[in-house]
């Protein structure tokens, strides 16, 4: 998106850029994240995501087990495989996405497990976690009203917390909401093709996100004035 002049409010004209569309870059990886991501998932400034997933961070601990001490039981009531590490008694609920890390460490398709019943699956898993080679593995488990395993890696897997990803962009940005130059972007009306940078950041226009497994955060510097022109 290009900008190519500005257009000015006191002259009864829509405050904001006049910006050529057919000019620079489309990410699709922008839009493809506001498509997806749930109300839960939208924060609408960087402290408020920080302070979430540093939440997420104090509830949870990295272990390392003996893959072949780990034991894998169905739930019956629920329908849901769970694992117990070796010396606890509280069990681990596997999320989708570390069901995926773990079959896949032990060589077992998961998209097939997650289609057998649950005893059937977790005998497939006992299996293979008996026989894995590597004979290692590391947890990350979080505390959320019940005890959930959010990943499983190899031993040597170094993990940077996203609390930590999102406090080295705030020495840039600030809160993400217009205190420094980068900010959420603004919303552009594809009608006029005048992109408006002085909006609340709501919901529906943020774009900021977490889910229990990931960050993403994009931050425009959309104030600077002058005329451009297409390369």
């Amino acid at each position: 998106m290009t900008q190519v002049n500005i257009l000015d409010a006191a002259r009864g004209a829509p405050s904001g850029y006049k910006v050529d569309v057919s000019c620079g870059e489309r990410i699709g990886r922008v839009s493809s994240e506001w498509f997806s991501r749930s109300a839960d998932e939208r924060y609408l400034s960087l402290s408020e995501l920080f302070a979430a997933v540093r939440s997420r961070a104090e509830r949870s601990r990295t272990r390392t087990a003996e893959s072949a001490a780990i034991r894998v039981e169905a739930n019956r009531d629920a329908e849901r495989l769970v694992l117990l590490l070796p010396g606890e008694d509280i069990s681990l609920v596997p999320t989708h996405w570390s069901f995926g890390q773990l079959a896949s460490l032990v060589g077992a398709p998961a998209t097939y497990l997650r289609q057998l019943p649950a005893p059937l699956a977790g005998i497939n898993l006992q299996y293979g976690l008996t026989s894995h080679r590597a004979e290692l593995v590391k947890t990350l488990e979080v505390e959320d009203g019940r005890v959930e395993l959010r990943a499983v890696t190899g031993p040597d897997y170094g993990r940077i917390y996203d609390h930590e990803l999102v406090t080295a962009v705030q020495r840039i940005a600030g809160d993400g909401t217009g205190d420094t130059r980068w900010k959420v972007p603004g919303v552009l009306d594809w009608s006029t093709g005048i992109y408006n940078p002085r909006v609340d950041v709501t919901r529906d226009t943020t774009t900021l996100y977490a889910s229990d497994r990931d960050v993403f955060l994009f931050l425009v510097d959309d104030h600077g004035a002058g005329d451009r022109e297409c390369p």
